[in-house]
């Protein structure tokens, strides 16, 4: 069988200007490179796409997946024709576009080795469907390297173990193999995991519920994706409607009492305690004659906090006598110390640490 090089694209623009260039296993495409890099001794899998669309933008991180995957493949490639739909490359692209009977976005297509005519792409859109269709029309047998997942795997044997444990708050999704809905769900559901993974009493966890019917009923299950929510104080189980990384963020952050970013990092009210906010303003707009009071005050507040509230109260009491050893600069420069270490490599459990503090310190800081 003839081998064929194949070159794989995503372009990496933004409307208007936006920045491109980062590190892609994905070969750009444009009018300049086109005849050069297809239609001669490689064959091509191509993507029309438009910087704007939207499933244009869900297309893009398996198109990377399947980049990845034939990247030691040296027989094949995969690449993406750019049409940026701004008014200076517009008519350029247009043109490009209506040569191959381009009308919608993303299209795919097929260029065989030698061959400008191409075969239409039909099939589904996962990095699964797209290395099977690469790997059969060009004669590879590369695979999808599958990074570990932080989503843990719910069956019969664990679930009551981890979902209807009371110290634990778990986000289960009930899916089946075959649904197309939950596949589309999967890069956001792992998202999800990864950005929780540090948080030890949140679990995402997902269960075969075509596998494991009796389950599914058990939890009124009757179509897929259904994702629910099962609170330390509520085992019965809630729906949640979330389907966005953005969305589940905010339904965990609320039903959890945590706070996360999509990308796992601290917010900026991590640690704060919502009970002491009051006092500390008065200590910070007080006199310095004032504070004595104030001080003690804040020192019957803090002792009076339970659970993770007293590990950060810890922190408001060290904080407090910093101030009173170092003077009134002491949040300013600690802030800027904090924020100094944060900017440069950390690890992820130190990061939090670090961001615990800073907040708390930021709260001691006059505006």
């Amino acid at each position: 069988m003839a081998r064929m090089l194949a070159v794989l694209f995503v372009a990496l623009c933004v409307i208007a200007g936006a920045a491109r260039g980062e590190e892609s296993d994905v070969l750009v495409l444009t009018p300049d490179n086109f005849d050069h890099e297809v239609g001669h001794e490689r064959a091509a899998l191509v993507e029309f796409y438009a910087p704007w669309c939207g499933h244009c933008k869900k297309l893009a991180p398996e198109y990377e997946k399947v980049g990845s995957a034939f990247r030691k493949v040296k027989h094949l490639s995969i690449a993406k024709a750019s049409f940026f739909l701004t008014f200076i490359d517009c008519d350029a692209h247009k043109s490009l576009c209506s040569k191959f009977d381009v009308s919608g976005y993303p299209t795919l297509k097929w260029f065989p080795k030698g061959s400008l005519t191409p075969k239409d792409y039909s099939g589904g859109r996962t990095a699964e469907d797209l290395v099977a269709f690469v790997n059969t029309e060009g004669g590879a047998n590369a695979k999808l390297s599958v990074a570990a997942s932080e989503v843990v795997v719910l069956t019969p044997a664990n679930f009551d173990e981890i979902v209807l444990d009371p110290t634990k708050d778990v986000l289960v999704e009930f899916y089946a193999p075959w649904c197309g809905h939950c596949k589309s769900l999967a890069p956001a559901y792992e998202s999800v995991a990864t950005a929780y993974k540090a948080e030890k009493n949140v679990i995402v966890a997902k269960l075969d519920a075509d596998a494991h019917k009796d389950l599914a009923t058990k939890y009124d299950v009757s179509g897929y994706p259904t994702l629910k929510f099962f609170p330390k104080a509520n085992k019965a189980g809630e729906d949640c409607d979330a389907r966005s990384v953005d969305e589940f963020v905010e339904f965990l952050n609320e039903k959890c009492g945590t706070y996360r970013d999509s990308k796992g990092a601290l917010t900026d009210k991590a640690g704060t305690v919502s009970s002491l906010e009051d006092i500390v303003q008065e200590f910070v707009a007080a006199k310095a004659d004032e504070r004595e009071s104030l001080s003690t005050k804040l020192h019957e507040a803090i002792a009076k906090l339970e659970g993770s509230d007293a590990g950060y109260g810890a922190i408001y009491t060290k904080v407090l006598k910093s101030i009173a050893s170092k003077g009134e600069e002491y949040p300013a420069k600690e802030h800027e110390r904090l924020s100094r270490l944060l900017s440069g490599a950390v690890n992820p459990s130190k990061a939090d640490e670090l961001t615990v503090k800073k907040n708390i310190i930021s709260l001691f800081m006059k505006q």
